[in-house]
């Protein structure tokens, strides 16, 4: 994890460079992060008994948004 976050340190500072290329490179490099470690934390709470409104929540978003995106994962 601390890889990552070093990569993200590094992505920042590429955003707010003054170059756009380098700009636009780093925020699409960051959502993908991002969307990396939503699905990591969802997993992580759902492995760890949390409801889809819990997760919600704490994501600040609606129950159902959180269950579209990430509940096909945790289908049997």
């Amino acid at each position: 994890m601390l890889t990552t976050m070093a990569v993200a340190a590094d992505l920042v500072r590429d955003a707010g460079g003054d170059d756009p290329r380098h700009g636009l490179r780093a925020i699409a490099a960051l959502g993908r992060l991002l969307e990396q470690l939503e699905r990591l934390h969802v997993d992580r709470a759902r492995a760890g008994g949390w409801s889809w409104q819990e997760i919600a929540g704490e994501l600040g978003v609606t129950k159902q948004t959180v269950h579209r995106k990430h509940g096909g994962r945790f289908r049997r």
